[in-house]
């Protein structure tokens, strides 16, 4: 337990350097034998690919870090539930756990939306939800608050 908030905390500290750039405050991390050999945040909109989440990006980083294809031993911290595209590319590099902060109603694929596990597919992942999820789910809340106030502010000046 006190192991998953410590990694989750370094997941949030990824978070923090999205929401700087502007990015939907996601972070990841992954482990491999106690030690963190991957850390990523979302870069949608700086490398302009949709893909570029902090899910995948710690996965290419974790594969190359340890010169394999499969992440079997590894374990991947992220502050919210992946969606299905991030965990179709979990399953494909068969990390062995997922642990996440705050659940996505809308996209989340560990059980909030769909479930990946239970599709019969090749791999399952073991799942520890809600680990840190208020403050996971706090830094979102603010951003999007922040976002939509930035929005209304733009469009009022637009009119006038």
């Amino acid at each position: 337990m006190k192991k998953d908030n410590l990694y989750m905390r370094q997941a949030l500290k990824q978070a923090e350097y999205a929401r700087d750039e502007g990015e939907v405050p996601i972070g990841s991390v992954i482990v491999y034998q106690g030690k963190v050999i991957a850390k990523s945040y979302n870069q949608v909109e700086r490398l302009k690919d949709p893909t570029a989440h902090a899910e995948i990006l710690a996965i290419t980083q974790a594969a190359s870090y340890l010169k394999v294809k499969w992440l079997k031993k590894c374990r991947l911290y992220v502050t919210v539930e992946p969606c299905s595209m991030c965990a179709g590319a979990l399953i494909l590099a068969r990390i062995d756990k997922v642990v996440f902060g705050a659940v996505d109603p809308k996209t989340g694929a560990f059980g909030s939306k769909v479930d990946i596990n239970k599709l019969g597919l090749n791999h399952n992942l073991k799942v520890k939800k809600r680990v840190l999820e208020k403050k996971c789910a706090d830094i979102l809340k603010d951003f999007f608050k922040k976002k939509r106030k930035s929005d209304f502010n733009k469009k009022l000046i637009n009119q006038v």
